[in-house]
């Protein structure tokens, strides 16, 4: 599960989070900051004022299937370079069950996963496009991940609450 919330972490930091449409079948709900299909949803916990602006976030297939892979697509706008020691704090709850809780480098991470953007990341408008392989051993569950951003002088990067469903059948929140 910490690949997964990383190459998630990956994309939401380097390239932000938002909502793509998904398939006609399932209901999209949206309050604010709040997107959610009947598999993941996602909001914002940062400020306006963040260097990542949210713009987008795909995943394909929705809903994510353990022993697959998972296609991650994501857009954004840095307002600033982001630069070698930008870190992440992440935590990964499965109910109330803390399941990880780890500081991440985001550069390092991008490089040992060969990720589309690199350090440092100029100020501008971002794509990012990243492949995991979801384990087949992921129990069913809805699993709740924070994303805390940072860059290499603490300002915030970042802030986002993502929860992914892997229940069998799993409802809208």
């Amino acid at each position: 599960m910490a690949r997964i919330s990383l190459v998630a972490l990956l994309a939401f930091a380097f390239s932000g989070v938002a909502f793509a449409a998904p398939p006609a079948s399932q209901e999209i709900v949206a309050v604010d900051d709040v997107h959610a299909t009947a598999s993941w949803s996602y909001s914002l916990c940062g400020d306006p004022g963040d260097i990542v602006t949210i713009k987008s976030l795909n995943i394909s297939p929705d809903p994510p299937k353990p022993g697959q892979q998972l296609v991650v697509t994501a857009s954004a706008h840095t307002s600033e370079v982001i630069e070698e020691g930008a870190y992440a704090d992440v935590t990964v709850k499965l109910g109330l069950v803390k399941l990880l809780t780890k500081t991440f480098d985001l550069c390092e991470e991008a490089r040992n996963v060969n990720a589309t953007i690199q350090c440092p990341v100029q100020k501008g408008d971002h794509e990012i496009e990243q492949t995991v392989d979801l384990p087949k051993e992921i129990p069913p569950g809805k699993f709740s991940i924070n994303v805390q951003g940072y860059s290499v002088n603490d300002e915030e990067l970042l802030c986002l609450n993502l929860i992914v469903d892997f229940r069998r059948f799993p409802h809208v929140w």
